[in-house]
This record gives structure tokens, sequence and C-alpha cells, in this order.
């Protein structure tokens, strides 16, 4: 039995709560020490052009200017916690959403290749949009079927769902595993976020909700489990001048 999967030490809760801890403190892991804490956020709002982008469009599009006012946000709603790390994905719109939270907490930010986003179309012709290389009536019928299914398989010249999944899954693994105890923030995409939160709670779909632009969904790693915390939390966009909340 590694030190992971031992159960948190009843004395160290006793000190801390002043009671022994119950069946539910355990199973959710209620004031247990050395656990983990992962935001995983969403990086802000993207330009792009969907019905017109290229591949490369598709694939890495930077922030708008409403995205730097949300990520700007974000790490302003942030300041009052302790982060001990940043990890990213490469992408431009996560990179520029890491930027204000790293320079908060003077962090530098490290780039994890495996983060990215599930690369839909992907394999399409190079500088050839989804409509040219696919036509209209099989992008509807593709749409149709992502409606019910709600899996990255549906798309033709996609990565597979499986592939996307154990690569995000990892990644965030291997990050949780290098920061026992701290706090890390995780500032990457929709899937991948759906990825990591729906393994742990057992979900069927690919995308099971849809994450907001900045928002922190919040996942506690220790004693051999993962639990999921929080989903979706936007707070920070909702202030006196306006709501920044995008999707």
């Amino acid at each position: 039995m590694t030190d992971d999967d031992q159960q948190p030490p009843i004395e160290d809760f006793r000190r801390k709560v002043g009671r022994t801890p119950g069946v539910f403190d355990e199973a959710f892991l209620t004031d247990a020490p050395e656990v983990t804490e992962v935001l995983l956020i969403r990086h802000g709002q993207q330009e792009i052009d969907i019905d017109n982008a290229t591949t490369g469009d598709w694939i890495d599009p930077p922030l708008s200017e409403h995205g730097r006012a949300q990520a700007r946000l974000l790490a302003a709603g942030l300041s009052t916690l302790k982060i001990d790390h940043i990890f990213c994905s490469r992408l431009k719109r996560a990179q520029e959403t890491a930027q204000p939270l790293a320079d908060t907490f003077r962090l530098d930010v490290e780039i994890i290749e495996d983060l990215r986003e599930v690369e839909v179309f992907r394999d399409l012709p190079p500088e050839q949009t989804a409509r040219q290389a696919l036509g209209d009536d099989l992008l509807h019928a593709l749409r149709l079927r992502m409606l019910n299914e709600r899996s990255w398989d549906v798309y033709p010249y996609t990565e597979s769902s499986f592939e996307f999944r154990k690569r995000t899954i990892n990644a965030i693994e291997a990050a949780i595993a290098r920061n026992a105890g701290e706090r890390i923030a995780v500032v990457c995409h929709a899937g991948v976020i759906n990825a990591y939160t729906g393994h742990i709670i057992g979900s069927p779909y690919d995308m099971f909700f849809r994450p907001a632009h900045t928002a922190v969904n919040i996942v506690a790693a220790g004693a051999g489990r993962r639990v999921l915390r929080n989903l979706n939390d936007v707070h920070h966009l909702m202030t006196p001048e306006g709501d920044f909340l995008t999707y």
C-alpha cells in the first residue's frame, strides 16, 4: 500500500475539527490532511469566426478583447487565495488566460503539451474549412449526432475520445503527483475539464456540462481518491460594471 492509498489520519482530523471523522468526511476528503486542490480553469473567450475558420484558426485562436477582460477578472477573483503552481495548455487562448494569474501570484506558467483541447477536425485537408471538406448535409448530421451522443467520436478527421481522455487525465494526474498537499491552477479547455471531471464521476459523455469562459472548477485529490467539489464558479465575472459571462 502506498502513502496515497492510506486513510486520512484520524488523530489529525480530531485535532483540527474536534470530532471523529464520519463516513462522508472520509469519502469527500473533508478537512483531510495533505489534500491537493486542483483549480481547473477554462480559458477566456477566443477570437474566432466558427463558420469560416480554417484548420489553423479553429485549433489555436487568441483571446478576444472580452476574453482578455475575463482573464483579468479571474486573476483578481482568485487573488485572495494561495496558489502554488500554474499549469497550462500550450494553446494561445489558455496561455493568455494564465498570464494575468501568473503576474498576480508571481509564478511561472508551466506548459503541458497534453492539456491542449480535443483536436476536432485536425486531419482536415490543409486550409479547408469543415464546410468545404465535408459539405452542409454531413455537418448537419454530425451536429444532430453530437446533440444526442455528446461524443467526440461522431466527428471525422478528429482525435478519438479514448486518446483524448487518456492524455488529458494522465497530464492532470502527473501535476497532482508533483504537488501533493498544494493548490494548483490548471488553465485549459472545456473538453479537458469535462474529460477529467467526467472521469471522476463516471460520466458516459465527453461533454456532460458546459464550462463558461474562465469558470473555476475544483477537484480535491488525496488518500487515493478524487473528489469533485465545485463546477462552473463564475462569480468573478459578475461585476458592478456589468456581466462578463460568456460560453
